[in-house]
């Protein structure tokens, strides 16, 4: 990995894609699908798809009981089906005119740069809309930041999270992160022990009902391990985020009442936060969650973290 530490990044302008290579370290970033489409690391896939604005987990047995979800359905269905609608490339801190045909057609296959951005605006399918930036920034060196940005919007109902969901292609084989030991939540983190800690496989807590599980929130990073020995890093840039790391999605957790209707598990489903509501739980199953505990729709979020890869 030393070479990348010299060499410049290599950038191809496709029609539709933008690909940028740093010695065994190449990205492949699609404008129709609205980010990165391939993360490739010595020959190991890391991206299965698009990541993703995630605003949904799926339903507790408290949310369902204060009928949080039901208040909440808009973002099930941003969490689904928000597109980006727009993009914006910067090489070398200078905005370019978006490289696609024909503009792309000046390029040769020779372009260089020391730092590429690319910026994707998303459009959340909620009444009223608001928007999501998620931006992507390569250096020298093929370091990726990746930075989702929730913009405020009034008349909108509490968000149950916000951050950006990566699946992967297969489970991995553990991870390893520096934060609380557990489960934590907002509302639910005293109890957990500051440290390194080593998670073997992708466990799946054994509720009844399926449900929001598996919540790493003060986390400073987290190392997933693949199949091949080879590893994935995610660093926080400035503030500690929340992760989980599951077989899971959201949505695939919300559609089974019982353990034996999850499907096989054949993905990694890797999702940064930026902000997460609070699980509640103080007397019963009813109340709903502490004020200080939730996420109003006017507030501003965000999640920034550097991804490396060996």
């Amino acid at each position: 990995m030393s070479d990348m530490k010299t060499n410049k990044l290599k950038v191809v302008y496709g029609d539709g894609v933008l690909g940028i290579h740093a010695a065994d370290t190449h990205y492949l970033f699609s404008y129709e699908k609205g980010g990165l489409e391939s993360l490739r690391v010595n020959d190991v896939e890391w991206l299965y798809r698009v990541p993703k604005p995630a605003f949904w987990r799926a339903t507790t047995d408290n949310d369902r009981g204060n009928g949080f979800s039901t208040k909440s359905a808009q973002w099930f269905g941003a969490d689904q089906f928000s597109a980006a609608v727009d993009f914006s490339v910067m090489v070398d801190g200078v905005e370019i005119a978006k490289p696609v045909a024909p503009e792309n057609n000046r390029y040769d296959n020779q372009q260089t740069a020391d730092k590429v951005k690319i910026t994707f605006n998303y459009q959340t399918t909620t009444s009223p809309q608001t928007t999501v930036l998620v931006s992507y920034e390569v250096v020298n060196g093929g370091e990726l930041t990746i930075t989702a940005t929730y913009l405020g919007q009034s008349d909108l109902p509490e968000l149950p999270a916000f951050g950006l969901r990566l699946v992967m292609p297969a489970p991995v084989t553990g991870f390893t992160y520096q934060g609380l030991s557990g489960e934590t939540y907002p509302d639910r983190w005293q109890g957990g022990e500051l440290g390194i800690h080593q998670v073997d496989g992708l466990p799946v807590t054994p509720y009844l009902v399926p449900q929001e599980m598996g919540m790493h929130i003060k986390t400073d990073w987290v190392t997933l391990t693949h199949h091949t020995g080879s590893h994935l890093r995610v660093d926080k840039t400035d503030n500690q985020f929340a992760f989980s790391a599951l077989p899971y999605t959201a949505v695939e957790l919300e559609s089974a009442t019982h353990q034996n209707e999850l499907p096989p598990a054949r993905r990694t489903v890797l999702t940064v936060y930026g902000a997460v509501r609070g699980v509640g739980g103080i007397d019963s199953w009813g109340s709903d969650v502490q004020p200080a505990y939730r996420l109003p729709s006017d507030q501003d979020y965000s999640v920034s973290v550097t991804i490396t890869a060996n």
